[in-house]
């Protein structure tokens, strides 16, 4: 696989209006070769800034000094069946290519110098994994695989944007379609719909139109459901709503921002969720990151500020090769936590309305294994840099497992001063 200097040299752009449909192609097949996430077009006074976000890292391809970059994007909005006349509001659609293995989506956005467009590039729908295909860590595979056997309840799955919640969800959702072989009803309510899971009523919410989350969800319950996968959680009434289906004998799978599981009980909190309702209907939450795994040719180090900052003897460093592009990085890596909510200090902490960082306290004293505490982990195994799981991470994740009277308090061999305590 080139470069992606070369690849950028390789993209020229079009001489010509008669070529701007066939440089669209050649940049599209480009991303999906070099299996980018996203794809970002920038609009500058005189052209186009490229960049794709590979392993979650924004990469420069270059810009194109044209006076074509408009109609590269006007391409685009043709093929997403948008509205090419209108440049002064956001759009959104899909790309339908026949040649296609992933799913494209294109949003448009009006900046000073013209639209800025950014194509998602999702994994095919025939091309989800199944759970165990994730490689979660085994304690949380096991756990997660029991959650899913319950017939009411709420599994959360937490974390920021691309942190591979949704893809989770779809391989809960197949986990469900293997073990009962259709014995079970199995809806969804999503926006958008990200790939078809035969054996699954997926619906797409329409935000525009009264079509929403509350409503949507509060009709599904009169469809006779077994499962239902809720998308996502944005607001205060799709969270009661959800609530109100895991209580009712529902087995309920959503995602919801948040940066760790203490963090997504106390942002629901602030939603207005009761805390008998959390307790009675949370069976469990995941918060999920990924990380960049080290290419083969990383070499081990003794790094005395590593071994001192996470307690390991040896780490690995990034080199750099034609494989993994000269990055140092190639492919991902999975680090998640799992807080069960019916552990009885984690039970008081939120009938108790504690914060998250007590509630992070709580789950810890309970068995739950942070992330900090994962990705200290994958620094000794050699599968990921000290400086990735920082990057990824922070400084923010680290003082969750300290003392909450300031003193360093060790957590697995990680110590350090804390941050003043507040609600995640």
């Amino acid at each position: 696989m080139p470069a992606p200097e070369a690849t950028a040299t390789m993209l020229s752009p079009p001489q010509s209006a008669e070529a701007v449909p066939d440089c669209v192609d050649a940049l599209l097949q480009a991303a999906v070769s070099a299996r980018a996430s996203d794809l970002h077009l920038v609009p500058l006074q005189d052209g186009l800034d490229l960049s794709w976000r590979r392993d979650g890292v924004l990469n420069p391809l270059g810009r194109w000094t044209t006076p074509l970059a408009t109609n590269i994007i006007a391409r685009l909005k043709v093929l997403a069946g948008l509205l090419t006349y209108r440049v002064d509001l956001p759009q959104e659609g899909r790309l339908r290519l026949p040649w296609a293995t992933v799913e494209l989506r294109l949003s448009t956005f009006p900046t000073l110098h013209g639209e800025k467009a950014v194509v998602r590039l999702f994994v095919g729908s025939g091309q989800y994994r199944q759970l165990e295909d994730l490689n979660f860590p085994a304690d949380v595979y096991v756990e997660l695989q029991r959650l899913l056997a319950e017939t009411s309840g709420l599994i959360l799955i937490a974390g920021p944007a691309g942190s591979g919640k949704t893809t989770t969800a779809y391989a809960c959702l197949r986990e469900l379609l293997r073990t009962h072989a259709g014995t079970k009803s199995l809806v969804s309510l999503e926006d958008p719909i990200e790939a078809e899971l035969p054996g699954v009523a997926q619906s797409q919410v329409h935000r525009p139109t009264e079509f929403t989350y509350p409503l949507g969800l509060r009709s599904l319950l009169r469809q006779d459901p077994d499962v239902i996968l809720v998308g996502e959680i944005r607001d205060r009434e799709t969270a009661e709503t959800t609530f109100q289906a895991c209580l009712t004998g529902h087995l309920v799978l959503t995602t919801f921002h948040a940066g760790s599981t203490a963090e997504a009980i106390s942002r629901l909190a602030d939603l207005g969720i009761e805390p008998y309702l959390l307790r009675a209907g949370l069976l469990g939450l995941v918060c999920q990151r990924l990380l960049r795994r080290l290419c083969d040719c990383a070499t081990w180090i003794e790094d005395p500020v590593v071994r001192q900052e996470w307690g390991v003897e040896r780490s690995r460093v990034p080199g750099r090769c034609p494989s993994c592009w000269q990055t140092g990085y190639h492919g991902r890596l999975l680090l998640a936590e799992l807080l069960l909510t019916r552990a009885p200090t984690v039970t008081q902490a939120i009938l108790r309305r504690m914060n998250a960082w007590d509630l992070q306290a709580a789950a810890t004293a309970s068995g739950m294994i942070p992330l900090i505490e994962r990705g200290r982990s994958a620094i000794a195994a050699g599968s990921t840099s000290a400086a990735e799981v920082h990057r990824v991470l922070g400084a923010r994740h680290r003082s969750f497992n300290r003392d909450p009277e300031g003193s360093a308090r060790h957590v697995g061999g990680i110590g350090a001063e804390r941050s003043p305590p507040g609600r995640g």
